[in-house]
């Protein structure tokens, strides 16, 4: 039987958008990680030329610590989600059968 390659498509070939839509569905904190350190970044470069007499190593250190403590904060947000779900919405008689 031959196959008609017009048709065919590879299962993992998708685009950058489809790929981070299923990386939300499957862990909704992504995006909002990934919106934070989009704005914290955003944020710095907008206030580098009002820094005053800050040293510009010191004010790039700060805007990456604070983008750093979105996505950490992201990732925790998601951990917490993720165990309030496996540990307190499941029925306890799934635990008490081990």
């Amino acid at each position: 039987m031959v196959l008609d390659e017009s048709q065919w498509v590879p299962e993992r070939e998708g685009t950058v958008s489809s790929k981070l839509l299923q990386k939300a569905g499957a862990a909704p904190f992504v995006p909002v990680g990934i919106g934070g350190f989009a704005m914290v970044a955003a944020y710095g470069l907008y206030r580098l030329k009002a820094r005053g007499k800050m040293k510009m190593s010191v004010h790039l250190i700060h805007t990456r610590m604070a983008a750093q403590a979105c996505v950490v904060g992201a990732i925790m947000l998601g951990a917490t989600y993720t165990m309030y779900q496996d540990y307190l919405l499941k029925p306890a008689a799934g635990r008490a059968q081990k």
